[in-house]
């Protein structure tokens, strides 16, 4: 590592959040394939399904007409976020015994620097142990975490064991670990991406360490950078524990270039639209937003943004947006499509409360 310091960061992650806090609460949902989303008629998606449901290939994300294919007998439930919300304070104040410093992703998962913290002899094992078993003793609720000197190993232990399990990463196991690492547990990597990778021969975090860093520069740069470091082990990434989050957006670069609206359309309302849906679901606490735009990036690598002022989340005005869009086209085809919001600034919300 290129720090003198050891860290010790905890990754926590909440197993199928949602759909675990309606097992607690509802007992007749407990055995069954279960998803918390919005209902078909609607062209609602999947946020959550338990681990029942996951065997039948329903994911998050997913459209919720496409799950009931996949799965007939599927119980689907609206969402409850308020209660998700409220449950998730609950969860940070566990945390916030053991270590201030706690970075939270998303209502369901958080990073955890507990160098410094002197809870269970300084060790964070012990640690991860305890705040796994508080989670559960006070909100029967499960967690999996992982344990790992730098960030990036920590979330990809914390998957490991999954479901209510941790895995450990000690300084001395972090270079094979990561070695032996297949690059699409690498978080970052996409699908497209991780096509590429293996076109050039590289599979595991070992390949990408050998690698002869200019090429990889060359072929893959911001990411072939970012790899190259993290599989040498090197995350200098810190825990923030005050950060605002000021937008949410989803993108795809496509493996083959598209160039019709119908094309466009389609990689919207099928797959961008509902991740986009579902991050806004997992934020931290319940955030309006103020504008909503479209990305999309040309075959000649020309990037192009349009935005509009949009108090809520609205399918129908991204293909108002895209429309204009593409206006811009002219002649060229469209490797890179995405969708973005616009957060409304929490001062906003204190300045209106003083008020």
């Amino acid at each position: 590592m290129s720090s003198e310091t050891i860290r010790k960061i905890i990754h926590i992650d909440m197993d199928c959040f949602f759909a675990a806090v309606e097992m607690r609460d509802f007992p007749e949902f407990r055995g069954i394939p279960l998803a918390v989303g919005g209902s078909q008629k609607q062209r609602g998606v999947i946020s959550t399904c338990n681990y029942e449901a996951r065997k039948f290939g329903v994911r998050s994300a997913m459209p919720t007409a496409q799950a009931l294919k996949l799965c007939p007998h599927l119980r689907v439930v609206p969402g409850r976020m308020e209660v998700y919300r409220a449950t998730s304070v609950r969860i940070r104040e566990i945390m916030s015994r053991y270590t201030e410093m706690i970075e939270p992703l998303s209502l369901d998962e958080a990073y955890l620097d507990v160098t410094n913290s002197s809870s269970c002899h300084g060790s964070a094992t012990l640690m991860a142990q305890s705040i796994r078993a508080d989670i559960w003793n006070e909100l029967q609720l499960t967690a999996s975490a992982g344990v790992a000197p730098v960030k990036f190993l920590a979330k990809v232990a914390s998957d490991m064991n999954k479901p209510n399990g941790q895995y450990v990463v000690t300084p001395e196991q972090m270079q094979e670990v990561i070695d032996n690492l297949p690059l699409e547990r690498i978080p970052g990597v996409g699908k497209v991406a991780l096509e590429r990778l293996h076109q050039a021969g590289l599979f595991l975090g070992q390949d990408v360490r050998l690698a002869n860093y200019r090429q990889l520069l060359h072929d893959f740069g911001r990411l072939g950078a970012s790899l190259w470091k993290k599989c040498h082990g090197i995350d200098e990434r810190e825990v923030v524990s005050k950060r605002e989050r000021k937008s949410v957006g989803v993108e795809r670069t496509l493996s083959q270039n598209i160039r019709t609206f119908e094309e466009c359309w389609t990689l919207i309302e099928r797959h961008l639209y509902p991740e986009l849906q579902q991050r806004l679901d997992k934020l931290e606490e319940s955030r309006e937003i103020i504008k909503q735009g479209v990305k999309m990036k040309f075959a000649d690598f020309q990037l192009t943004t349009i935005e509009h002022i949009q108090d809520q989340l609205d399918l129908d005005d991204f293909k108002i947006l895209l429309q204009k869009i593409l206006q811009r086209q002219g002649n060229r085809e469209i490797r890179l499509l995405g969708l973005h919001v616009m957060l409304k600034p929490r001062e906003a919300y204190q300045q209106l409360s003083f008020f």
